[in-house]
């Protein structure tokens, strides 16, 4: 075993998650190719080590005989003056750190002509960034690499050749690309049985790059793993040619600027003010941070509640990002499922529509 990297999985809790020198390599060896590396490459690390993407790269820049640059936290700033000082030519990005490059002043004065390739991936990228991107940095190669701490973390690319909004190959771009030449993928029901292509189900993956296991947690391994397939937990359909187009997450798990936001975990703390009768935690697409923590709360009869009182209520109990950014408040109780489970989908539906 390499290492153990905490992620805080489907679950929320805090789960180590067991590499092995085998699952670096052959994620390195899959990710020179697909992103471009060679030796005279000058890398620019700015997400932080501690998570599986930003330590994966730093072995792939040392496989490949490049050069890396690593700067000790993300800022706009810093990574825009590093860029045009060392004459970077890759770096790896999430969603709401391209937003911020893009929108900071110093960007349009900022020399990007020795950037060949840009990778991003970690959460969900909206349309109109990544059409901005593309005009802002139209000499830059994109590429998005999709997987997570489980899988070492990338088991599928979306190449730079398929960025592109018009010809042959228009309209891969709102896909997570295709399977690694090591990784198999597969789209399969709740009983395990791949599904028929364009039919939506949950992402399964096997091949070198799976994990060994969760630490100490052999029953949470067993339940992952089941079947020789890694259960990502998240919802997608694949067309004929094997590109993979994410629909939802399983378990209601949000990425807003790249951090894990689980809902259940936003509605405990909701619940613990004693106004709150129900509520329901959602995300919905956000420009900057993928998205963003929207909550629908219902307060006991005759209590009226403030949507200030809910936030600073929320901000004693939970980190800042994992707070709610917007709030509705509603007097009917929230719709139910015939076996008494949350409708959010239609709650998602609806908030979307009132945009």
């Amino acid at each position: 075993m390499l290492a153990i990297i905490y992620t805080g999985g489907t679950t929320g809790q805090p789960k180590g998650v067991a590499t092995s020198h085998a699952n670096i390599v052959a994620n390195t060896l899959a990710a020179i190719p697909n992103m471009e590396f060679g030796e005279d490459m000058v890398y620019l690390h700015s997400t932080p080590v501690f998570q599986t993407a930003g330590i994966a790269r730093i072995y792939g820049t040392v496989t490949a005989m490049g050069h890396g640059i690593i700067l000790p936290r993300f800022d706009a700033g810093a990574v825009l003056d590093a860029v045009a000082r060392h004459r970077v030519t890759h770096l790896l990005l999430v969603p709401t750190m391209i937003n911020r490059l893009l929108n900071h002043p110093a960007f349009q004065a900022t020399d990007f002509s020795s950037v060949t390739n840009i990778a991003y991936g970690a959460s969900i990228t909206p349309d109109a960034l990544l059409r901005r991107a593309l005009a802002c940095l139209p000499k830059v190669r994109f590429t998005q690499s999709y997987g997570m701490t489980e899988l070492s973390p990338s088991a599928a690319y979306l190449l730079p050749k398929y960025h592109v909004l018009e010809g042959p190959n228009a309209g891969r771009i709102k896909s997570l690309g295709q399977a690694i030449h090591t990784a198999e993928i597969r789209i399969a029901d709740e009983s395990d049985a791949e599904v028929p292509r364009g039919a939506v189900g949950a992402i399964q993956v096997r091949g070198p790059m799976v994990m060994q296991g969760y630490w100490k947690n052999p029953e949470l391994t067993a339940h992952t793993l089941r079947g020789g397939w890694m259960h990502t937990g998240d919802a997608a359909y694949m067309d004929a040619e094997g590109f993979i187009f994410l629909v939802d997450r399983l378990k209601d798990r949000m990425i807003s600027g790249g951090e894990n936001v689980y809902s259940g975990e936003v509605e405990n703390a909701l619940h613990e003010h004693v106004g709150v009768r129900e509520c329901a935690v959602i995300g919905l697409p956000h420009e900057d941070l993928g998205e963003e923590v929207h909550a629908i709360v219902v307060a006991h009869e005759g209590v009226t509640l403030r949507v200030e009182e809910l936030l600073a209520h929320c901000r004693g109990l939970i980190a800042g990002y994992k707070c709610p950014r917007t709030i509705e408040l509603r007097h009917a109780a929230l719709p139910l499922s015939g076996t008494n489970k949350m409708l959010k989908r239609q709650l998602r539906d609806k908030a979307l529509g009132q945009r």
